[in-house]
């Protein structure tokens, strides 16, 4: 009997493996084909579609997209320098908020909860929000108005709140308080030591919001030296696509000089890099910290 469930077990296990494998490649195919379609030329992809090994060989789409190489890398520097320091208050803040949520003793935690979770339900809209960063806070072409919006993000509020309520024993905060730690000595020296799975999943958000913003830049950045790189290259784009589309309709033709659908694939890449090299060092601590800090509390 012990050996006809160890048969079944194996069968099972190795079903699970087959899947999790074919599930795997699944998700890798749509990235690698990424990766073709911008070593492709422009005309065969136009003529031929998409394929996984490349018909014809070409870097044209990179050609393009650092056609002005000075402005690429400025790109760069401004989204590095937001991902950083928007990460890193925003884990200050946000592990603060959490810290404070999750102690039993506060009396108004319950209130405030209700409060920062009433927020991801209703809001005052896209007008109140232009309206206030512009006119009242003047932040049109600053640096600030591309790293507050992602500063408390209410969703991180609550699970950071729940993974500490779950990850941190209250013994730890009562013993503390015997000693005579304060309340910031406990949240630096323990609550911050025994977080890190949630910590380093909230960053991880916070890093790719960051990252992929640039709905920001269209709405409060006039000047091109601060662009974040999401929308220099969307405007690299949006402008390859104009020209062509004024060739086309003066019956001039432009394709051939603007590879538009390969340089879409080059700009995917050029974007995405950072991130793919980034998530293998965090992706031990990204399945704890969302499991237990998704934990309803």
């Amino acid at each position: 009997m012990r050996i006809k469930e160890d048969k079944y077990y194996g069968l099972l296990q190795g079903l699970s493996y087959s899947v999790t494998i074919l599930f795997s490649i699944a998700c890798l195919l749509p990235f690698l084909l990424i990766i073709s379609a911008s070593l492709t030329a422009n005309d065969s992809i136009i003529r031929d579609g998409y394929h996984l090994i490349p018909s014809t060989f070409s870097l044209e789409g990179y050609r393009t997209v650092f056609r002005f190489p000075e402005d690429v890398l400025r790109a760069y520097g401004v989204t590095f320098f937001t991902t950083v320091v928007g990460t890193t208050l925003g884990l200050f803040f946000m592990t603060m908020a959490g810290y404070v949520l999750s102690r039993r003793d506060f009396k108004y935690r319950n209130a405030f909860s209700f409060y920062i979770y009433f927020t991801t339900l209703f809001g005052g809209g896209l007008v109140p929000w232009y309206i206030l960063y512009t006119k009242y806070l003047h932040l049109t072409d600053s640096y600030m108005a591309l790293i507050l919006p992602g500063l408390m993000t209410p969703f991180l509020i609550i699970l950071m709140k729940n993974f500490i309520r779950t990850a941190v024993p209250e013994e730890l905060f009562e013993s503390a308080k015997i000693d005579g730690a304060g309340d910031f000595r406990i949240y630096w020296r323990i609550v911050l030591q025994l977080s890190m799975p949630g910590i380093a999943t909230v960053g991880l958000f916070l890093a790719l919001h960051y990252w992929n913003d640039w709905f920001s830049s269209s709405l409060y950045i006039n000047d091109t030296h601060k662009y974040q790189l999401q929308f220099h290259l969307y405007n690299v784009i949006n402008s390859a696509s104009f020209i062509a589309n004024m060739g086309a309709g003066t019956g001039v033709s432009l394709a051939g000089d603007l590879p538009t659908e390969s340089t879409k694939m080059a700009m995917a890449i050029v974007v995405t890099g950072p991130v793919l090299f980034l998530y293998p060092f965090i992706q031990r601590y990204f399945v704890k910290g969302l499991t237990i800090g998704a934990v309803k509390g």
